[in-house]
């Protein structure tokens, strides 16, 4: 699996931008003497959660691997602490930036698939928020959702105070990243609105996923399964041991990566496969 740190300049955030890639382009398996690496690869844009960094999910979690066997491009963003969404105050576009313009840049540097249906969005925690708003949003580029202990905070910034001394719950950080708190429900960045704005058939994929001890299960995301049952939106809920940390990433990336459709896993020669 080659992994490769890559920088450019974004037009979306008027910046020089990392993103992290791990892309199987060097894919040998060496009881196959006729295998061949794909000439293009299907591709999750997997965002990380609040004080992350490009890295995250590396460090986090056995995605790497995974990704290699089921011949996978994964591309790995910063998203700061923005929640993914544009802010036009700031001039910062974080939302345009991962639904177009970062699957554009991708898509002429490395060997993607244009396809839809090869287009995948993911992430944990505000990454999880992040994935369903845009693959919501631009849901003609991505054609499954991967959202696992998703940050669906939404009531928690209406009601949110100014002297809140944590940055999560604080009103302040929160109109940084959303804007005008007062206009938040039924626009873009609400994601019950973007739901109820699609038709079904339109509507992405979805697969979730959140701890039994994690504290947004019930209030958050328990609540959104519910929505989109009440609106027979097909997706896949998934609950498990496990609380909002890496044990539980870990293994609900792989279980997600089981649900998309790519191909069957095999092995290739690397450190962790000595014969």
């Amino acid at each position: 699996m080659a992994h490769l740190t890559c920088n450019f300049f974004s037009k979306s955030l008027m910046r020089t931008v990392d993103i992290t890639v791990i892309l199987p382009t060097d894919k040998f398996v060496a009881t196959d003497p006729h295998f061949k690496p794909q000439s293009t690869f299907k591709t999750l844009y997997l965002l990380h959660g609040i004080l992350g960094s490009t890295t995250d999910w590396i460090v986090g979690t056995r995605i790497a691997v995974w990704a290699a066997e089921k011949n996978l491009a994964v591309v790995m963003p910063s998203g700061e602490n923005k929640f993914y969404v544009d802010q036009p105050d700031h001039m910062e576009y974080f939302g345009e930036f991962i639904g177009q313009e970062l699957v554009d840049f991708t898509r002429r540097t490395f060997p993607l698939s244009t396809k839809r249906e090869d287009t995948f969005i993911g992430g944990l925690s505000m990454g999880g928020y992040g994935a369903l708003r845009n693959g919501l949003k631009y849901h003609e580029t991505f054609g499954s959702i991967v959202a696992l202990s998703s940050a669906l905070i939404l009531d928690d910034v209406y009601t949110s105070s100014y002297d809140n001394p944590n940055l999560i719950g604080n009103r302040h950080y929160y109109e940084s990243v959303f804007g005008d708190i007062t206009k938040l429900k039924g626009s873009d960045k609400d994601y019950y609105a973007l739901i109820d704005g699609l038709k079904k058939e339109d509507i992405p994929h979805i697969y979730m996923a959140c701890g039994n001890d994690d504290h947004l299960l019930k209030k958050q995301n328990d609540a959104f399964h519910q929505h989109l049952l009440e609106r027979d939106i097909p997706h896949e809920y998934q609950t498990g041991p496990g609380g909002h940390d890496w044990v539980f990433w870990d293994t609900f990336i792989h279980k997600a990566l089981d649900w998309l459709p790519l191909d069957d896993a095999s092995a290739g020669v690397s450190s962790g496969h000595v014969q």
